[in-house]
């Protein structure tokens, strides 16, 4: 189990809050990108680089480390500020994000940038490659967890279920998937493009340990973690039900804004295109007050 005090957890909610603040000006400046999971996913990242992990941003290279795989490397956006934000790299570098040259590009290229474990773009490849690494530390008889952050739109990926298949059968407990379950892919709500339902009676006949939280709550988020660590005979995935967009109330849940940055397009039923970005900082703003006055 991992404890945390009620203003420990506080603090977690406000750097998730600080993540997604980061995150607009960072998608206006590069002028393309994905919202909808990075905001999303902030709380996941805050919780994973400033409580679960086990790393060393000035030694991103070291032996014994926790890894984090993004298997769904379109919502990068938010693990590059979430790195910033715990050192990686300067927070001033976010800037370059998507131009020509920076280390920070549109999805994760591993030799670019300390820190980053696998390279990733097309969908359904991260689980086999956790699966891999899991597997070695278990040949290597190293105490390391192996996570890997993976979307539910790439669940509609073959590779994805032959790997899910082979970390059932070897009972890789040091394996720990956190699914963004948020509804959305590019093309529209996940449900009307390709069901996955049942989706956890379908891991659990892959002999995994299958935990359901709301993926925007800190305390499910860490308890989860915590629970999946104590498992011994297979591996666990963390079916995260998350909200697109989250914090931005005219992102929520909206497929539009899967793979646009503020400031780019006239949606309806969204401000006004150049107003956008300032809209959605009034929203964080709001919410980082809420969480003070709870402190």
């Amino acid at each position: 189990m991992i404890d945390l005090t009620d203003k420990e957890l506080l603090e977690l909610e406000l750097k998730a809050n600080e993540v997604r603040q980061l995150l607009i000006p960072t998608l206006v400046e590069a002028g393309s990108g994905h919202s909808g999971g990075p905001l999303g996913m902030a709380d996941i990242f805050a919780a994973m680089y400033f409580k679960v992990l086990n790393h060393d941003p000035k030694n991103p290279e070291w032996a014994d480390r926790d890894r984090l795989l993004l298997s769904n490397g379109h919502i990068c956006p938010v693990r590059y500020v979430t790195m910033a934000m715990a050192g990686y790299f300067p927070v001033e570098e976010l800037k370059t994000l998507r131009k020509i040259n920076s280390r920070i590009q549109g999805h994760p290229h591993r030799t670019a940038l300390p820190g980053l474990e696998t390279t990733s773009g097309p969908l359904g490849e991260g689980l086999g490659q956790a699966v891999g690494m899991a597997l070695a530390g278990k040949l290597d008889k190293k105490d390391y967890f192996v996570y890997v952050l993976t979307s539910d739109g790439e669940h509609q990926e073959g590779s994805t279920w032959e790997a899910t298949m082979a970390a059932g059968k070897y009972k890789l407990n040091n394996l720990i998937q956190i699914i963004d379950y948020n509804n959305i892919q590019i093309d529209g709500n996940v449900d009307e493009v390709m069901p996955l339902e049942p989706f956890k009676a379908k891991y659990e006949a892959f002999n995994w340990n299958v935990i359901e939280i709301d993926g925007n709550d800190m305390n499910a988020i860490i308890t989860a973690i915590g629970q999946a660590q104590g498992v011994h005979d297979m591996p666990t995935l963390i079916l995260a039900r998350t909200i697109p967009g989250k914090g931005v109330k005219y992102m929520e849940n909206d497929y539009r804004w899967h793979g646009n940055p503020p400031n780019l397009l006239e949606v309806p039923g969204s401000p006004a295109k150049d107003d956008q970005a300032k809209v959605a900082l009034e929203d964080l703003k709001k919410i980082e007050e809420e969480i003070k006055a709870k402190m």
